[in-house]
């Protein structure tokens, strides 16, 4: 439906207005200028949780919650793995420059327009700003020891294992490698991961319609392949002992919400015969569908007395005199 409905006539009055006030408010309404400020919040909050952690985990403006922990804990007894699987800069390319690559390639193939495209673009930058703001907020707040804990503590000598105890036992000289050991969940690889590689399947499904009928296996298969992906991203974790299964489910559950949550801000679901394309920014409704209701509507008022049955035939109705009841 239309923004601008019956409901909203102190929003239509100002889109109305001549000057800068009207100029402002209708830029808004039909660019993504709003986004846009919302994305850079993100990005602020970002560097806030980020950056100041790094560099001073202790007297961070947003502490860290520290768990207590006891040394007979074996949950927490892992050798700590100095070669990751998937290190840091392969999952950054991984999930996040070769979706955006694909992204790029469709959009220079396809030419969809600088409404749609720009739609994309911004849903997968949101998907993964957002679940890392959200991943590391959470990290942060729960605090709960990796499984190679101890191997990064080094615990001193003579320290009871049967006792709870705090980070201040530990021996580690390096500040951040230590306070890493508490933001086991949930998993960073995986909420990022499927993020951003989840977004990438939700945009194959929709471009080549595999929840429509009578969908070929080939497409429905090469539209998954970037979500079985995310998926061995996330097991690496656990081969790694850097986390359990919890925080790599917790993990990929947060990144493909927030990839569902920010893909199905700009498309249509995916069972709809518009899938693939957004909506318009003006009326709340796919482009395409847009143009075939206003076609719709034009038909129908040219014709009003004609009909089609389910043969595709023509059947004309007239309208007859009846003699008023008695």
């Amino acid at each position: 439906m239309p923004r601008n409905g019956p409901g909203n006539g102190g929003a239509s009055s100002i889109l109305h207005r001549t000057g800068v006030l009207g100029a402002v408010a209708r830029f808004y309404q039909r660019t993504y200028a709003g986004d846009y400020i919302a994305f850079g919040v993100l990005v602020a909050a970002w560097f806030l949780v980020k950056f100041q952690q790094c560099f001073n985990p202790i007297h961070a403006f947003i502490k860290p919650f520290h768990r207590m922990f006891s040394l007979d804990n074996k949950s927490i007894q892992y050798p700590y793995a100095t070669q990751e699987r998937v290190p840091l800069n392969l999952m950054f390319i991984s999930a996040g420059w070769v979706p955006f690559g694909i992204i790029l390639a469709w959009a220079a193939l396809k030419r969809p327009g600088l409404q749609q495209t720009q739609a994309t673009v911004i849903g997968f930058a949101v998907s993964l700003l957002l679940t890392t703001v959200l991943t590391d907020i959470i990290k942060n707040a729960v605090g709960r020891p990796r499984p190679d804990l101890l191997a990064r503590c080094k615990p001193a000598r003579g320290t009871p294992d049967n006792i709870l105890l705090t980070w201040e036992i530990c021996t580690e000289p390096s500040k951040g490698f230590l306070h890493e050991g508490w933001r086991s969940f949930p998993s960073g690889h995986s909420s990022y991961s499927f993020s951003g590689l989840g977004y990438l399947t939700l945009f194959l499904c929709g471009q080549m319609r595999v929840f429509r009928p009578r969908t070929d296996l080939g497409r429905s298969l090469i539209a998954f392949i970037p979500l079985f992906c995310a998926l061995l991203v996330a097991l690496s974790r656990l081969a790694d002992y850097r986390h359990d299964v919890w925080d790599v489910s917790a993990g990929g559950s947060l990144g493909m919400l927030v990839a569902w949550f920010s893909y199905r801000r700009y498309y249509p679901s995916l069972r709809s015969i518009h899938c693939d394309v957004t909506y318009d920014k003006a009326n709340d409704v796919p482009n395409r569908e847009r143009f075939n209701r206003v076609d719709d509507e034009e038909q129908g008022a040219s014709q009003p007395f004609i009909s089609r049955d389910e043969h595709g035939s023509d059947e004309t109705f007239q309208l007859e005199e009846m003699d008023s009841p008695r």
